[in-house]
Order: C-alpha cells, then structure tokens, then sequence
C-alpha cells in the first residue's frame, strides 16, 4: 500500500516540509509543475503529449497572471474566451487546452498528492478544479473539420503529386542537395493517399518491408496491404499495431490516362522500391 505522500507527484517528494523559501510562490509552482510531470510519466503518457499539457498551462498562467492555488473559474472562462474570440482556435484544440488545465487542476487538488495541506499552510488558500462540465467544450462527433475543408479531388491530387515531383527534377537538375529529401515527401504523400492513412508518425516510420500483398485483392500485386507498426496509441500503451489495405482503384484515373493506368498508391511503391530511378 503507498503510504501517504509517497505518490509520484506527491508534494513531500518535491518539497521539504516547514522548511522557508526564498521564493515561495514561484518555487512551489515549479515543484507542482514537476510534480504533475512525474504523475503523468508514471501513467506511461507520451513524451510529447506531456510536454505540450506542460506548455498550455504555463500559457493559461501567463494570461491568468496569478498562482494555481488563487485560480478561479472565472479566470478560465476569460482565457476559453480569448482562445475563441482572438485566437480563433478549432474546437479540438480548445478541448485540448482545457484538458490540460482540467489534468493539472485535478492533480493539485487531489489530497493524495498533499498540495492542497501545502498550499494552505504556506499561502493559507488552496488550489481547486476551475474546469467543469458547465465551462468547457464537449467531445460529441468523431470529425470536427471545419465546413471549409473538403477532399482533393482526382484533378486536384494529380495537380499536387506533379508539383511535388516537378521539386525533385528541378532540384536534381539544378545540381542542389536537397533533392532526395524532396523525392520522399513526394512518395511520402503517395502512400499516404493510397493507404488513406494520415501524414504523421506512422506514416512517417513505414519501411518498404511493411508493403505486401492481399490474397484477398491479388490486381494490387505487391502492394495491396500495409502494415502499419507505429498507429495512434491510446493513453498509457505503446503504438497501435494495424493493417491497412489499398484503396480501390479509382476508374476515373485509369479513364484519363494517368501514369501506366496506375492508382496513386501503385505508382508511390513502384518509385519507392525502385529507388527513385
């Protein structure tokens, strides 16, 4: 059983107890924050997801320009509002700043973490939650795109992935390193919309021995399926593990005459397991 104060965040652990601070507002906030830090570690969160919560409420104390334990609701209903009204921020990013308020305020008033007795003894207030159901967005349908955004369409996509292979002649004709680098975002965003999958880190991580073949859709050949080993992970576990098979060849693009009578997908592996030759 953790005894008291023993917690991984758990303010015994950060401070020395009825020992006096130079600075005791500022030292004490930065001994939460490390606090909150190691709490969050030891639920096994991402690196970066810790770091960018770190950031947003080191933002949130700037604006409210006041210390965690003299926090109030109100001071979170001005800073939502100049997200929205000033910022313009999309709707999951301003869920995404009010979790990370939510996160930290849940964890400095949380007894078993004795903030709330250090605060009151030193400052003689304590913090509280100051994110509640009635303040902040709620999470109701999976896509939250703005109405302006729309999908490419077949034109379109065959304008960009020429743009993006006219980068790699100009910079290889032109003599400047840099050429390679611009040949794999080309194919990078080839495979991307021939696997429907999204540019970011699984994307990114894929090796040419993740591309194989779909018993199941043999006119792909050897790229009907991709093995993806780096997904979006769920809190606390390591990347998501999936399978994703080719996207149905669109007849349009065989109709107009498009490379070899490929699907963008097919063209992306040809020229990445030729090597870009």
């Amino acid at each position: 059983m953790v005894s008291r104060g023993s917690a991984p965040g758990a303010a015994g652990l950060h401070l020395v107890g009825g020992l006096p601070l130079l600075r005791p507002e500022e030292q004490v906030f930065e001994a939460m924050l490390d606090g909150w830090r190691n709490q969050q570690l030891a639920r096994n969160l991402a690196l970066s997801t810790i770091e960018q919560r770190m950031s947003r409420l080191r933002a949130f104390f700037v604006h409210a320009g006041t210390y965690p334990w003299e926090w109030l609701p109100q001071h979170a209903d001005e800073w939502f509002g100049d997200l929205r009204s000033v910022r313009s921020v999309a709707h999951s990013t301003m869920r995404s700043y009010q979790d990370a308020l939510r996160s930290f305020c849940a964890y400095a008033s949380d007894p078993a973490y004795d903030w709330t007795a250090e605060c009151e003894q030193r400052f003689g207030t304590h913090p509280v939650q100051i994110v509640h159901e009635w303040n902040s967005a709620v999470h109701v349908q999976d896509n939250e795109s703005r109405p302006a955004k729309r999908a490419f369409t077949i034109d379109e996509l065959q304008q960009f992935f020429d743009y993006a292979d006219e980068q790699v002649t100009r910079a290889r004709d032109s003599g400047r390193k840099g050429w390679l680098p611009a040949f794999r975002d080309a194919v990078l965003f080839k495979v991307a919309c021939g696997y429907g999958r999204p540019i970011r880190n699984e994307t990114r991580m894929l090796d040419v021995t993740d591309i194989g073949r779909n018993p199941r859709a043999p006119e792909f050949g050897d790229c009907g399926l991709v093995h993806v080993r780096h997904g979006k992970a769920k809190k606390g576990s390591p990347p998501k593990a999936e399978i994703e098979a080719a996207i149905a060849e669109h007849e349009a693009w065989k109709a107009d005459g498009r490379p070899g009578g490929t699907t963008p997908h097919e063209a992306a592996v040809a020229e990445l397991l030729g090597g870009g030759q």
